[in-house]
Protein backbone atom coordinates (compact mmCIF):
# COMPACT_ATOMS: atom_id res chain seq x y z
CA UNK A 1 0.00 0.00 0.00
CA UNK A 2 3.18 2.66 0.55
CA UNK A 3 3.80 2.08 -2.99
CA UNK A 4 0.40 3.01 -4.15
CA UNK A 5 0.31 6.23 -1.83
CA UNK A 6 3.85 7.13 -3.12
CA UNK A 7 2.30 7.38 -6.67
CA UNK A 8 -0.31 9.15 -6.32
CA UNK A 9 1.18 11.92 -4.30
CA UNK A 10 3.91 11.94 -7.46
CA UNK A 11 0.74 12.31 -10.20
CA UNK A 12 -0.53 15.06 -7.53
CA UNK A 13 2.37 17.11 -7.34
CA UNK A 14 3.16 16.53 -11.83
CA UNK A 15 -0.80 17.76 -11.63
CA UNK A 16 0.15 20.77 -9.51
CA UNK A 17 3.29 21.35 -11.56
CA UNK A 18 1.23 21.27 -14.78
CA UNK A 19 -1.31 23.49 -13.40
CA UNK A 20 1.59 26.23 -12.40
CA UNK A 21 2.81 26.30 -15.85
CA UNK A 22 -0.46 26.67 -17.42
CA UNK A 23 -0.93 29.45 -15.02
CA UNK A 24 2.65 31.37 -15.95
CA UNK A 25 1.60 30.77 -19.90
CA UNK A 26 -1.66 31.91 -19.10
CA UNK A 27 -0.05 35.39 -17.91
CA UNK A 28 2.74 35.57 -19.99
CA UNK A 29 0.25 35.61 -22.85
CA UNK A 30 0.34 32.82 -24.12
CA UNK A 31 -2.92 32.10 -25.43
CA UNK A 32 -3.27 28.39 -24.61
CA UNK A 33 -6.50 27.45 -25.54
CA UNK A 34 -7.51 30.20 -27.52
CA UNK A 35 -5.30 29.01 -30.33
CA UNK A 36 -6.93 28.99 -34.04
CA UNK A 37 -8.16 25.47 -34.80
CA UNK A 38 -9.74 25.89 -30.80
CA UNK A 39 -13.72 25.29 -31.64
CA UNK A 40 -16.22 26.05 -29.42
CA UNK A 41 -20.11 26.32 -29.69
CA UNK A 42 -22.54 27.99 -27.72
CA UNK A 43 -26.37 26.79 -27.26
CA UNK A 44 -29.09 27.98 -25.83
CA UNK A 45 -28.30 25.65 -22.95
CA UNK A 46 -24.74 25.05 -22.79
CA UNK A 47 -21.04 25.13 -24.40
CA UNK A 48 -19.14 22.34 -26.06
CA UNK A 49 -15.16 23.45 -26.64
CA UNK A 50 -12.86 21.46 -28.38
CA UNK A 51 -9.22 22.66 -28.11
CA UNK A 52 -7.75 20.93 -31.34
CA UNK A 53 -5.24 23.61 -31.80
CA UNK A 54 -4.21 23.65 -28.50
CA UNK A 55 -3.81 19.44 -28.25
CA UNK A 56 -1.77 19.12 -31.62
CA UNK A 57 0.74 22.11 -30.54
CA UNK A 58 1.21 20.46 -26.97
CA UNK A 59 1.91 17.07 -28.45
CA UNK A 60 4.32 18.40 -31.09
CA UNK A 61 6.16 19.95 -27.96
CA UNK A 62 6.15 16.68 -26.20
CA UNK A 63 7.10 14.56 -28.81
CA UNK A 64 10.13 16.65 -28.95
CA UNK A 65 10.81 16.02 -25.14
CA UNK A 66 10.45 12.82 -25.03
CA UNK A 67 12.40 12.15 -28.05
CA UNK A 68 15.24 14.77 -26.45
CA UNK A 69 14.90 12.86 -23.93
CA UNK A 70 15.27 9.26 -25.50
CA UNK A 71 18.08 10.44 -27.05
CA UNK A 72 20.25 11.54 -24.14
CA UNK A 73 19.60 8.37 -22.51
CA UNK A 74 21.77 6.35 -25.22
Amino acid sequence: MNHGGRILIGMGLLLVACGAVVVVLGKAGVPLGRLPGDFSWRGKHGTVYFPLGTSILLSVVLSMIFWMLSRSGR
